[in-house]
């Protein structure tokens, strides 16, 4: 049975079902990956950015004996912002090969269809079952990063504070955690908006516009997404030569998310971007015990920053797709195979 389904009144037995299949599916196609816990997992699923909109479908086993309903087997949801549909379709490992991720996609590309929108986008991760059944269905690879995954364990931590001291005379750093002071919200966005084209896939956009900034962080809070940021500020002009970004979810607070790292052009060759990233990861030493790795995304073509993460301990682990697809042709697709 598939029908459509808002996290927001689903029972709790239904979330712990579909937490189920999602680890069911991580065991399967990324077993060195951490579980996922049911912490803030309906708020996960269900919190947006003011204007988009999230529509979701389960399929759900038939009802036992005793009239209980089935397990979650199937979940898909598309997310709908600017002019695309991100989708993510998940399929237990024991009905995977029965048609229904097919089904499940081709539900979710019709109302995208219906809605208006002309195309639909999906992360796809390397080796995975997904390559083959994405392409399949006609999706092209448009954008590819690695992601790097950091042992906290293996990390030579006198090295690290002597790299988080490594900065120019002239910058201090500053740890922020839950996000910048509003002060410097401002120029936070400026310096995001600088280098929008680093690292950046149409699937994960960054905010660059200081009231989106404030709704993003907003929105990260409500979905049990912990931000922690540091700073480089230019002393002369209390502006910001750097930032990063980390976020540690409720829902795997043993790995944190590396979210963007940014040196403004002019303050490069200073060593901003090592130090801010070994002094974040010192903070987190202590604000996050739980903590035992962090995974972070960048395009191939940053070599600059793969050196860095290289220098800190970081180890390239898989590739991260991108792939889309015109949402008609990909319904006409889906209609035609019957």
């Amino acid at each position: 049975m598939v029908r459509e389904w808002d996290p927001r009144n689903a029972s709790s037995v239904e979330i712990a079902s579909l937490l189920d299949t999602l680890n069911a599916v991580l065991a399967a196609d990324l077993p060195q990956d951490p579980p996922w816990r049911e912490s803030s997992m309906r708020e996960y699923l269900a919190e947006v950015m003011p204007g988009e909109r999230r529509i979701s479908w389960v399929a759900q086993d038939g009802p036992a004996a005793d009239g209980t309903p089935g397990p979650i087997l199937g979940h898909v949801h598309v997310l709908l912002l600017g002019g695309i549909g991100v989708l993510e379709v998940l399929v237990h490992p024991s009905v995977r090969r029965t048609g229904l991720g097919r089904d499940l996609v081709k539900l979710a590309a019709r109302r995208v269809w219906d809605e208006g929108f002309q195309s639909i986008g999906v992360e796809v991760v390397g080796d995975t079952p997904a390559v083959a059944f994405y392409e399949s269905l006609g999706f092209a690879r448009e954008y590819v990063e690695t992601r790097s995954v950091l042992d906290l364990g293996a990390v030579d931590w006198p090295a690290l504070t002597e790299m988080a001291t490594g900065v120019s005379a002239g910058y201090h750093l500053e740890f922020c955690p839950g996000g910048p002071p509003d002060d410097l919200i401002e120029a936070y966005a400026r310096t995001k908006a600088e280098v929008r084209d680093l690292d950046d896939g149409e699937l994960r956009p960054s905010s660059y516009d200081p009231q989106r900034l404030r709704d993003s962080l907003d929105t990260l809070h409500r979905r049990g997404m912990k931000p922690y940021i540091v700073l480089a500020l230019h002393e002369q002009t209390g502006e910001v030569a750097g930032l990063t970004e980390v976020v540690v979810p409720a829902q795997h607070p043993t790995r944190a998310d590396q979210y963007d790292t940014i040196v403004v052009q002019d303050h490069r060759g200073y060593g901003i971007d090592r130090a801010i990233k070994a002094r974040m990861l010192l903070e987190l030493r202590s604000a996050e015990p739980e903590l035992a790795e962090v995974q972070t995304w960048n395009a191939q073509a940053n070599e600059a920053m793969l050196k860095v993460n290289a220098e800190l301990g970081y180890r390239p682990d898989r590739d991260w797709c991108e792939y889309g697809v015109d949402v008609g042709e990909l319904v006409h697709r889906l209609d035609a195979h019957r």
